[in-house]
């Protein structure tokens, strides 16, 4: 048991306000930034406090394009890429983990761990041979191009595998005894007890294919299916000109918003998929 002493409570709270603080400092200076006109912004010091500019520059960026292309096709091409890498991924590690776990074959455990050791293996490692066969399959600039190589997941079918474990065997002999196939226990029992950590794992992908921008940027090289995580980058990297950081930060806060969003309306799923483990 903790003991409930006020200094330890006292400090535990300042470090976490500290902590708040750190990591929103960066997000202030974005929404400062976003603010304020080009020209108080190219001047020194940086303001730190928010200017009159902001609806304006939210105006512009809502009503102009990004990279010569409408933000809410960027927002659209991100979405439909999150979307479909999160749940191919869940599609795809859900069966696999329940094979792992439930069926009984030669080298099972030796099979698992080779989809785990991939974990070592991002895509900045296989982008090469990687991008070579979705060439070779003529799926560059296209949305299955975009998603199809990102949906084997290691992490997700591990997540799954643990929770398939914490599951009581004798449920399966039950429902075995009761007539239940395979496929209906999957559908019937697994997935109903799963779907705090089925949710939990939708953020995280989510998150990780809204935030994608190497592969991205090696297979989308039509202006019309990039995405606004990519358009951030290219508005950076103007040439013989001052990049127009009001807009940059404009365009950087509402590429956050979507995972947010996601993150804060699923929060009490997330939470209780990561760490129940009673079934």
């Amino acid at each position: 048991m903790v003991e409930n002493r006020p200094l330890t409570r006292l400090f535990a709270h300042l470090i976490m306000i500290a902590g708040v603080l750190l990591v929103m400092f960066p997000v202030y200076v974005m929404l400062v930034t976003a603010s304020h006109e080009l020209a108080q912004i190219a001047q020194a010091p940086l303001p730190l406090l928010p200017g009159k500019a902001f609806f304006t520059n939210l105006h512009s960026v809502l009503t102009g394009a990004v990279d010569k292309t409408p933000l809410w096709r960027l927002l659209v091409n991100s979405l439909i890429m999150a979307l479909g890498i999160a749940v191919l991924k869940i599609a795809v590690s859900l069966p696999a983990a329940y094979a792992v776990v439930y069926y009984r074959f030669p080298l099972r455990d030796g099979f698992f761990w080779l989809i785990f050791i991939t974990l070592m293996l991002p895509v900045e490692v296989r982008i090469v041979p990687t991008f070579s066969v979705v060439a070779t399959l003529h799926l560059v600039n296209s949305y299955t191009g975009l998603i199809l190589p990102l949906i084997a997941s290691a992490t997700a079918t591990f997540l799954f595998r643990q929770t398939f474990l914490s599951i009581p065997e004798e449920m399966f002999e039950a429902a075995r005894i009761d007539g239940a196939g395979p496929l209906r226990f999957f559908r019937d029992i697994l997935l109903p007890l799963s779907r705090t950590n089925i949710a939990a794992v939708f953020v995280i992908l989510y998150t990780y294919g809204w935030n994608q921008y190497l592969w991205p940027m090696m297979v989308a090289t039509d202006p019309a299916l990039r995405t606004i995580v990519m358009s951030i980058k290219t508005l950076i990297g103007v040439a013989d000109q001052v990049p127009r950081w009001n807009t940059i930060m404009i365009v950087s806060l509402i590429a956050m918003l979507p995972p947010v969003v996601v993150v804060l309306l699923m929060q009490k799923s997330f939470v209780r998929g990561l760490t129940e483990r009673e079934k």
